[in-house]
């Protein structure tokens, strides 16, 4: 039995991901965490979940719960991601990151620690999302230097900080890399103005930001003549909640490393 401990436990993610592993029969509910000097902290994280009394309090720190937990699941910022890394490093602990917005430095920073600790790291955690990219890497090397423009359009609540998601930049680099491109050499991420008409090696980005939209993405293939839509949509955060907690137990048994849901998934 996997021992997952979760961060972020008073917010929307954190909540699904204690109902997420409430459900799942390989993993029990080691710990959660709130912010230091949070009315929360004490709470039942059943309760906060609206599962009812499960018994496990929220903490304001992971050293609370260190002896109690094998793997954590953060969704939480980039800098408070980081710290928790390297506090699992330090206590020889596992992580599940599903943090999005990292700066290159933060991405690099991150990479420091795959030879300390075993993480999986994906910008997103959904099974549908990852069999996406698969497919997308097939379209790409299909069609993307026979004259089809490459556009990557996505859609998110509101409360959504980073732009373009850290899915939608998932599958324009899994686009790239199979054409041989760099993303930072051939991303368009603003169109303003005079700006000229599109360049056939463009892979652009367009980003929505609205309501409740739990998470919308579509790579678009279009030349003369026809257009395919490749498009993944999700309805819940519970589909990402499922995808870490899956995670989490398949990152129980393996060695250090930098992992992620394609391996997770076998599909590499």
């Amino acid at each position: 039995m996997t021992r997952i401990a979760i961060v972020g436990v008073a917010g929307r993610m954190g909540r699904t991901l204690v109902n997420a592993v409430a459900q799942d029969a390989g993993t029990t509910l080691a710990g959660g965490v709130v912010e230091p000097g949070s009315s929360l902290v004490g709470a039942d994280l059943g309760e906060l979940a609206g599962l009812g009394k499960l018994g496990v309090g929220a903490v304001e720190s992971l050293a609370v719960i260190v002896d109690d937990f094998d793997v954590l699941i953060d969704f939480t910022a980039p800098q408070v991601t980081l710290a928790n890394l390297a506090f699992c490093a330090e206590h020889g602990k596992r992580i599940v990151i599903g943090t999005t917005g990292l700066s290159d430095a933060e991405l690099d920073e991150l990479d420091g620690y795959r030879d300390r600790l075993p993480m999986m790291f994906a910008p997103n955690m959904s099974v549908g999302v990852n069999l996406t990219l698969k497919l997308l890497e097939t379209a790409a090397k299909a069609l993307g230097d026979e004259g089809y423009d490459i556009e990557v359009i996505e859609a998110h609540h509101r409360h959504k900080v980073d732009a373009p998601s850290g899915t939608a930049l998932k599958m324009g680099e899994v686009v790239a890399d199979s054409l041989g491109r760099s993303l930072k050499e051939h991303g368009v991420f603003e169109r303003v103005g005079q700006c000229g008409p599109r360049r056939a090696d463009e892979i652009g980005f367009s980003t929505v930001r609205a309501g409740d939209i739990v998470g919308e993405h579509t790579v678009m293939f279009a030349t003369e003549g026809e257009r395919i839509e490749i498009t993944h949509k999700a309805s819940s955060r519970m589909t990402f909640a499922k995808g870490a907690v899956r995670a989490a137990r398949w990152l129980a048994d393996r060695d250090n490393g930098r992992y992620d849901m394609l391996d997770v998934l076998d599909l590499k």
